[in-house]
């Protein structure tokens, strides 16, 4: 810290009481200067002698023969006067970071120029401020944070300025010419406590990092913040990359409770100022700030009810790097250890903007693949599948929330329900985690949320544990069944048996259609009462069809593998009916209790006859009559 010695004289200033500041020596005082509730005994001939202020007042009150002044509204109040005072008396002043602007503002109040007297107060400040506190990256930190209290005097005599002009300039110094002292926030590296690096006997250079600066601003108010950031920016030497950290480690450090997402206590229009500035101030190029930290910003704005156009364009922001979310960045953290996921409402309008995003690039850009890749907007594919994989984890999250509408997780759901994934086990998950804690769904809710998922994208684990799950309806373990065991067979080499149509009414419509586009069945088909026994016995089977598969490259007896591909056509043809003979079975079974008391019109019994009239078969065996009606309605 630098400091400046003005005067040689000892101090003669002497206190009698709280209020009252005299000169002691021989020569008795002549002038009383009120400053605030203090009175200062002074002798005019020094203070006249370099304060035009001075002589301007004592001019205009030596008409009524007084020689008491007033000077209520000088500056820094009593202790910045006395400053002055002793400098005109010639006494040792020591002027520091921490009295140097009340001593310049005091100056200029009582006009200390060099008109006045060569070498005067107001000159002696400026060459300290210039040559020492300017050169010092601390102290002018330091003067910067006391100019507020000294507002617009502080302004007026540039002391602000010239502060702002400092601080920017060391920060984009080149870090390799920064001599960095640890001697204020910013903790040494690991590798520097203490040790010396060598490598081959010669001592290793220490590397300053580029936000070697970042933490020592956080000092600073927010309105000094803000503009020494326009400042730095304004030089344009520092990357964004940089001035976005520099942004975290502010809003880590001023906002209390900011890493857990939410704001604990305090002055909430002081945090929602912080928070907007915080915004405004957001480089505008992508990735420059981590998007966790945006997200985090994103709740606290949300919690604060902070400008709409900030919010507004904080998603905007988050939107273009989405793909680096993760459900992590969503989960509130509570003191109690209590850990909560930001509402819904918020992802969706964040995935929304992103589609959004998305299609004016796809209408801005042209087709061409190189333009696309440099086009600001345009969403690679990459990007499209992380976002996917980060709203399906969210969702099985967000599915946990007894409270959580279905029509909400469905629609965020299919608004990525077109992105590319590798496979659907995500949604799976997330469907089963809505289904667990809601068992309160009807069928047709089932169906609306079981349509999110395609069949053919589950991995064999997924699909190992959906045929085991007695929360999803019978159609879907159905599908489940259907496609491993297509999947098996392909692997196995051989072909999927030809199906009748009432087994393909209950597969997605088309041979090996999306689950979604199976739409106009009736909610009877879409029935969930599936015993554990049952789907066990199931699993077991598909586990035996699949050792037959994988076994099918040569025959039971160890013969060539051509006379041992139809066989296992066959048995894998067999076993597959007999578990859709099985599953049907159990239907019809609950079927029949549920609707053999229900009457019937005529025209709709005779109507029902002649489809029975054409006897429906599946996997050799004749299906009941109930069973025959429904898959007869979904034809």
């Amino acid at each position: 810290m630098k400091f400046m010695k003005l005067g040689s004289k000892p101090d003669q200033f002497q206190t009698d009481g709280d209020n009252i500041r005299y000169v002691a020596t021989e020569l008795a005082t002549d002038m009383v200067i009120n400053v605030g509730e203090v009175k200062f005994y002074v002798h005019k001939f020094p203070l006249l002698s370099k304060s035009s202020q001075l002589q301007k007042l004592f001019a205009s009150s030596s008409d009524d023969n007084n020689d008491e002044i007033d000077i209520h509204d000088i500056p820094g109040g009593p202790a910045a006067f006395e400053i002055c005072a002793k400098f005109c008396y010639g006494m040792t002043v020591t002027l520091s970071p921490y009295n140097v602007v009340a001593a310049r503002c005091a100056a200029e109040y009582l006009e200390m120029y060099e008109t006045v007297e060569k070498g005067n107060l107001i000159y002696k400040i400026d060459i300290f401020l210039t040559s020492s506190i300017s050169r010092s990256w601390k102290d002018s930190i330091i003067v910067l944070q006391t100019t507020k209290s000294f507002l617009p005097w502080s302004e007026e005599v540039k002391i602000v300025s010239h502060c702002l002009d400092s601080i920017a300039t060391r920060a984009s110094t080149d870090p390799s010419k920064v001599d960095w002292s640890y001697t204020y926030n910013r903790k040494k590296l690991p590798s520097e406590h203490g040790h010396d690096s060598h490598w081959n006997g010669v001592k290793k250079q220490q590397t300053v990092p580029k936000d070697w600066w970042v933490e020592d601003l956080c000092d600073l108010q927010i309105d000094l913040y803000k503009r020494v950031i326009t400042t730095i920016r304004a030089k344009g030497r520092i990357s964004a990359d940089v001035i976005g950290e520099s942004l975290k480690a502010y809003a880590l450090r001023r906002l209390p409770g900011f890493s857990e997402g939410t704001i604990q206590g305090g002055d909430l229009l002081k945090y929602q100022y912080l928070v907007d500035t915080i915004t405004s101030l957001l480089p505008t190029e992508k990735n420059c700030v981590p998007c966790s930290f945006l997200l985090r910003l994103l709740q606290v704005s949300i919690v604060l009810e902070c400008r709409e156009t900030s919010r507004r364009g904080l998603m905007q922001k988050i939107a273009q790097q989405l793909e680096e979310a993760t459900v992590a960045d969503l989960l509130i953290h509570f003191p109690n250890g209590e850990t909560t996921v930001c509402n819904i409402d918020m992802v969706h309008d964040l995935v929304e903007q992103f589609v959004m995003q998305e299609h004016g690039a796809q209408t801005d850009c042209p087709d061409d693949h190189e333009f696309q890749e440099i086009c600001p907007g345009y969403t690679s594919d990459a990007s499209k599948t992380k976002v996917a994989r980060f709203v399906d984890g969210y969702l099985a999250e967000a599915a946990r929330d007894p409270s959580l509408p279905l029509a909400k997780f469905v629609d965020l759901a299919e608004m990525v329900s077109g992105f590319p994934r590798s496979t659907h086990d995500g949604i799976y998950r997330a469907i089963d985690m809505y289904l667990k804690e809601h068992p309160g769904l009807s069928k047709s809710d089932k169906k609306q949320i079981c349509q999110l998922m395609d069949c053919r994208k589950l991995s064999a684990e997924a699909c190992a544990h959906a045929v085991q799950n007695e929360r999803l309806p019978l159609r879907v373990v159905v599908q489940v069944l259907f496609f491993e065991q297509a999947r098996q067979a392909a692997a196995a080499g051989s072909s999927t048996p030809d199906l009748p149509g009432t087994v393909r009414a209950l597969l997605p419509r088309g041979s090996y259609g999306s689950s979604q586009s199976a739409t106009t069945n009736s909610d009877e088909d879409w029935d969930g009462d599936q015993t554990s026994e049952e789907l066990k016995d199931l699993k077991g089977e598909l586990a035996s069809l699949r050792l037959r598969n994988k076994g099918g490259g040569a025959g039971e007896s160890g013969g060539p593998a051509t006379d041992a591909k139809p066989n296992v056509e066959k048995v894998t043809s067999k076993k597959v009916k007999k578990i859709f003979s099985r599953l049907w079975s159990n239907k019809d079974r609950q079927g029949e209790n549920s609707s053999s008391d229900t009457p019937e019109s005529p025209a709709s019994t005779s109507a029902e006859d002649a489809k029975e009239a054409s006897v429906v078969k599946v996997a050799g065996q004749t299906m009941p009559n109930q069973m025959q009606k429904k898959l007869l309605q979904t034809k």
